[in-house]
């Protein structure tokens, strides 16, 4: 079939340009690509830092979008389809040159940024305290902080690191150290002969100090691994104060609010100096902090000179609190 002469096409439909209901959304091709490329929709998950039930629905989407098939799934094995290889091809080459061209128009003077992603509570608690420690060594380097509960897409926001309490037997990426957790009080609440803190038990008489958390899950949830070794799974505490940010759990618990689930090593200066006091022994959780790096920044030397600060700090900290 001839191709169509281009100079007799009306001005009105070359005017408006490719409609956004003739292509898939873009997040959708991300994950075909990555897909399509290492046949394995958890290997895509991990390098998007997706789940790899979120990157099955992406390519379901897909598949219903087109109207056909992308993969056959096999035991154990994705295999693509006719269709499937045409669209990996095609994908495959609009991303390679939209990432060509978008390096090419890009200065040499550009900004030198390092952007992350982190959970409030270990930014306002951890990171932020040591952030001199990196800035004075890398003068001119903008660092870009976004704190949020919020999991993001690192290459649409332009993240180069990410930082996340994850469980310990699915983590991807590198540990920066596991998490302990304890309750955690002002001194002033020791010193209250009328409300003892002795025993574990004698927490049914104060104030529960909690994070807000999602629909269907338990408010003690951060504080059940303690609650497990300590043998109390059925503690109820006196009355409760919940805050959407776990670092407004612990100003009130600094104030003598009540007693909150101290997670360590974020609480250790604290502790260290005296502001918030343990009364009884910590446990470990299953979770612990990790650090990703987004592939974008393999060429960022700048982050990667972050994600190495981060470790050793990270380690400066084990040894510390050991």
């Amino acid at each position: 079939m001839p191709l169509p002469n281009v100079k007799s096409a009306s001005p009105l439909v070359l005017a408006q340009g490719i409609r956004r209901s003739e292509l898939p959304r873009l997040e959708l091709l991300y994950s075909f690509e990555a897909a399509a490329r290492s046949l394995s929709f958890t290997v895509a998950a991990a390098e998007l830092f997706l789940t790899q039930s979120a990157v099955s629905r992406q390519i379901q989407q897909l598949e219903a979008d087109l109207g056909v098939p992308l993969f056959e799934r096999r035991h154990r094995a994705l295999v693509l389809t006719d269709a499937g290889r045409v669209m990996h091809r095609a994908v495959g080459d609009c991303l390679e040159r939209l990432r060509d061209a978008t390096t090419s128009v890009r200065t040499t003077t550009a900004l030198r940024q390092v952007a992350i992603t982190t959970t409030p509570g270990f930014a306002s608690l951890w990171l932020i305290p040591r952030l001199s420690g990196f800035t004075a060594t890398h003068p001119g380097v903008d660092v870009r902080i976004s704190a949020t509960l919020e999991v993001l897409d690192m290459e649409r926001s332009g993240i180069d690191v990410s930082v996340r309490l994850r469980t310990i037997e699915h983590a991807p990426g590198r540990s920066l150290f596991e998490e302990t957790v304890t309750p955690v009080c002002a001194p002033s609440l020791l010193k209250n002969r009328a409300l003892p803190l002795k025993k574990p038990a004698d927490l049914a008489n104060h104030t529960l100090l909690a994070t807000d958390m999602p629909q269907g899950q338990a408010l003690t949830m951060d504080w059940e691994p303690w609650f497990r070794v300590m043998g109390l799974p059925d503690l109820r505490m006196k009355n409760t104060l919940r805050f959407s940010q776990y670092s407004d759990v612990v100003a009130a618990a600094v104030a003598g609010q009540g007693v909150a689930i101290g997670r360590l090593p974020l609480l250790a200066e604290l502790l260290r100096d005296g502001r918030l006091v343990a009364p009884f022994s910590g446990a470990a959780s299953r979770f612990g902090y990790f650090v990703n790096m987004a592939p974008r920044s393999a060429s960022n030397s700048d982050a990667q000179d972050f994600v190495r600060w981060l470790l050793a700090e990270a380690e400066s900290a084990k040894i510390v609190c050991a």
